[in-house]
């Protein structure tokens, strides 16, 4: 399993941001007016939680590069990962438990041209939740599991980062920290070195 650990965050950090952003461009809300209009506005997620499409890049980011970074950044990484999950997690159960007035104000503003949430309020006759901010919050719970996963786990992940290394440290690391799990096999290839050989080419 510890030799799995480092591909298995990779991915599932990386699958929970993608999540987020594909999320973000999803209706999340639709509302129906109290006067007489033809079809109902629909609320995408960037509008609901304007910090879902930034910070959810954030997390494909941290996703990618938590492949090839060392034992301290990976800690940080793990923090990084935990708060954001936290923070995007309880920002998305407000929305989809309590529908706020704020999260489609801009929408039904844009449609009527009527500000301020006690007069917007007046005007919607229904407020739908779409199945994506819940997809969403699945998705946070998930991301913070993988965090505290990392911070666990990262001190016995073997090293990455090989190709910025010399052949000879790479070598010498690599017979220390033990069998190569799938990350390092593909940095070796995309170095034109056989990961079944034990050592750098001469």
């Amino acid at each position: 399993m510890t030799a799995r650990a480092r591909l298995l965050s990779v991915v599932v950090v990386v699958l929970c941001g993608a999540i987020g952003v594909l999320s973000s461009t999803q209706t999340w809300f639709t509302v129906t007016l109290s006067a007489a209009s033809t079809h109902d506005l629909e609320v995408p997620g960037s509008t609901a939680l304007p910090v879902l499409a930034p910070l959810s890049l954030a997390v494909l980011a941290l996703g990618a590069a938590l492949s090839i970074v060392g034992l301290v950044v990976r800690y940080v990484f793990g923090v990084l990962t935990v708060a954001i999950a936290v923070l995007l997690g309880i920002l998305t159960a407000r929305l989809a438990v309590t529908h706020p007035v704020s999260a489609v104000a801009r929408v039904v503003t844009d449609a009527t041209g009527i500000t301020g949430d006690v007069p917007v309020a007046h005007l919607i006759a229904r407020l739908g939740v779409t199945v994506w901010p819940f997809v969403s919050l699945a998705a946070w719970v998930v991301l913070l599991v993988v965090g505290v996963f990392v911070l666990a786990t990262a001190h016995r992940w073997r090293a990455g980062g090989k190709r910025y290394r010399t052949d000879a440290e790479s070598t010498v690391r690599a017979e220390a920290a033990g069998p190569l799990d799938a990350v390092d096999s593909w940095d070796d290839l995309s170095r034109g070195e056989d990961p079944t050989s034990g050592s750098a080419p001469r």
